[in-house]
């Protein structure tokens, strides 16, 4: 996994417990998954609004906002952006439907 990956995940871990007022994370961590998804759905709306912009830049800031949540709800469920990765590679080479036809059957 990305360096910046692996240590976002253990800042996120150690937040997880930290008290609320520590930190922006520990807050979001302390008001639960429904705040956690709140900003998740946020951060996605904002990611469409600047890519309709068109202003590239802008769309980097927004899709690092909308990882970064995702990775804060990932940890939620004691999960990290490397079950994400081990999926992606578990897809590698896949035909996307086949991939999907065969979710369908679980």
């Amino acid at each position: 996994m990305n360096d910046t990956l692996q240590r976002l995940t253990k800042t996120l871990a150690a937040r997880k417990t930290a008290a609320p007022d520590s930190s922006y994370v520990a807050k979001l961590f302390s008001k639960g998954e429904d705040a956690i998804l709140k900003k998740v759905i946020e951060e996605a709306g904002e990611v469409l609004l600047a890519s309709k912009e068109g202003d590239a830049q802008h769309l980097v800031y927004e899709v690092a906002d909308l990882w970064f949540h995702s990775m804060v709800l990932l940890a939620h469920h004691g999960l990290s952006a490397q079950d994400v990765l081990n999926e992606l590679a578990r897809r590698e080479g896949l035909s996307g439907i086949v991939e999907k036809a065969s979710r369908a059957k679980e």
